[in-house]
């Protein structure tokens, strides 16, 4: 697994991340430099409510920028179609059942920027992803929330 330093993502989530960066730097920020020009040539600009919005959405943008290269920058991109494990790891699509409703889910274990629980992607770093680290088929893992400790059991999992 990744270094304590290094985050885990990924080739898609690198992607997805030098997307936003792309967008941002090439079209945002120009953007909102024009903004801030025709802002500041409607003269006095210490009541200038169009000045002040431009201002804080430049801040914004350079600050999403600055996040976006710190998260590149610390990144380790794992490929998991080329993982071998015979243990959950990063990148895992792991199908499992709620022991108690019998409900099945199927998710993939993927990096802090690319989890999106509707499209069956976890974070990392997700009570359930830490929960299933490690286990392999058959095995239970117990995930503690708020509603108190669930059990699933693990049915399967693959990589790629």
């Amino acid at each position: 697994m990744a270094a304590p330093d290094k985050l885990p993502m990924t080739i898609r989530g690198k992607a997805m991340l030098e997307a936003e960066l792309k967008k941002l730097i090439t079209e945002e920020r120009p953007t909102i430099i024009r903004a801030i020009e025709e802002a500041r040539a409607q003269g006095d600009i210490s009541e200038n409510a169009e000045y002040e919005s431009a201002k804080e959405r430049q801040g914004m943008i350079e600050g999403r920028i600055a996040d976006i290269q710190g998260k590149l920058a610390g990144a380790e991109v794992i490929d998991p179609s080329q993982i071998k494990s015979d243990r959950i790891v990063f990148g895992a699509q792991v199908v499992i059942v709620d022991t108690e409703s019998e409900e099945e889910f199927s998710y993939q274990i993927v990096g802090v920027d690319e989890a999106d629980v509707k499209q069956g992607m976890i974070s990392i770093l997700s009570p359930i992803a830490r929960a299933l680290i490690g286990k392999k088929a058959g095995d239970t893992a117990t995930v503690q929330s708020p509603k108190g400790d669930k059990e699933f059991e693990v049915i399967s999992f693959k990589f790629g």
